[in-house]
């Protein structure tokens, strides 16, 4: 069909008020989350690093974004251990049984961030932990993990 200007009224887009408004509701709102993203505090930056670095299985991603005197604390004998010991301790005997972590939830405040996970183990097993970040100047300086006894991380996870 042709109307009078010669259009096919097939190609004749029409917008109405309710279509332009839920259009400029959509733009508004991925505006909104690319400034939510941009205005990340850096301490949630930092640790959201530090969790894509152990999915990357990438030490210097992880050790780029921990200070030098970075320290680390769990249930498991581990009080207050060194970036170096961590390394050893922790990431060189658990990194071939960790898939990847499920960030459930991220709260900051300030230099603090917690941090609420399910783990997935390369085995197909998964884990959850709760873990303290304390970020100082963009960087983590420690890390308290709370996770239960023995039978859970990393037992569990490196016993397959």
């Amino acid at each position: 069909m042709i109307n009078k200007v010669g259009e096919s009224s097939m190609s004749k887009i029409e917008l109405s008020r309710r279509g332009m408004a839920g259009a400029a509701a959509l733009a508004g709102a991925a505006l909104l989350a690319g400034e939510a993203q941009a205005a990340m505090p850096s301490s949630e930056a930092a640790v959201r690093a530090w969790y894509k670095a152990w999915d990357d299985k990438d030490w210097a991603q992880a050790d780029a974004v921990t200070t030098d005197d970075f320290n680390f604390s769990s249930p498991a004998p581990d009080d207050h251990i060194s970036k170096a010991a961590y390394k050893k301790n922790c990431w060189d005997t658990q990194l071939a049984f960790t898939g990847k972590f499920d960030l459930e939830l991220v709260m900051a405040k300030g230099d603090d961030v917690l941090v609420k996970y399910t783990g997935h183990t390369t085995n197909g097993k998964t884990f959850s932990n709760v873990e303290y970040f304390r970020v100082r100047d963009g960087k983590i300086a420690s890390l308290r993990c709370y996770f239960g006894g023995n039978m859970s991380f990393p037992s569990r996870v490196s016993k397959g």
